[in-house]
């Protein structure tokens, strides 16, 4: 599993686009559900970004944290047994919320405390973490 990491427009898809052939996208822009993702596993390299929404989707519906956060990490242990079992790459790309103004509202603070935890995670779980910055591309050791 790859991670690709970095700001609103900081050209993570097209940094993806660039190192991948014919990846199949899974995306919460497209209204694509995050535990729809088996059903497009059809492929060898699987690409998900957009996981900054599917956390906001079930900020309502689950007020526990760790119990969110666990079901994402449930997600990423899938994605790598998918990897195992298929042989497969998964690539994450994941929205960095973390270095801005800290929110006040509830919702929006839960929302970049959970989105940063998932990125600990994710991170945890790669092979490889990259990067991105205004196109840049830089390798994170893990």
């Amino acid at each position: 599993m790859q991670l690709f990491i970095g700001g609103t427009c900081a050209g993570k898809r097209g940094v993806v686009r660039q190192r991948f052939e014919e990846p199949r996208w899974h995306s919460a822009h497209a209204r694509d559900r995050l535990e729809a993702w088996p059903s497009v596993a059809d492929t060898s390299c699987l690409v998900l970004e957009g996981w900054e929404r599917w956390i906001g989707e079930r900020l309502a519906a689950e007020p526990d944290d760790d119990r969110l956060r666990q079901a994402m990490v449930r997600e990423l242990d899938a994605l790598r047994a998918w990897e195992a079992e298929r042989g497969g790459q998964a690539v994450l790309i994941l929205l960095e919320m973390g270095r801005g103004i800290v929110p006040l509202g509830l919702d929006n603070r839960r929302l970049r405390d959970l989105n940063g935890w998932l990125a600990q995670d994710a991170a945890a779980r790669c092979e490889r973490v990259w990067y991105v910055w205004n196109g840049l591309v830089k390798e994170l050791s893990c």
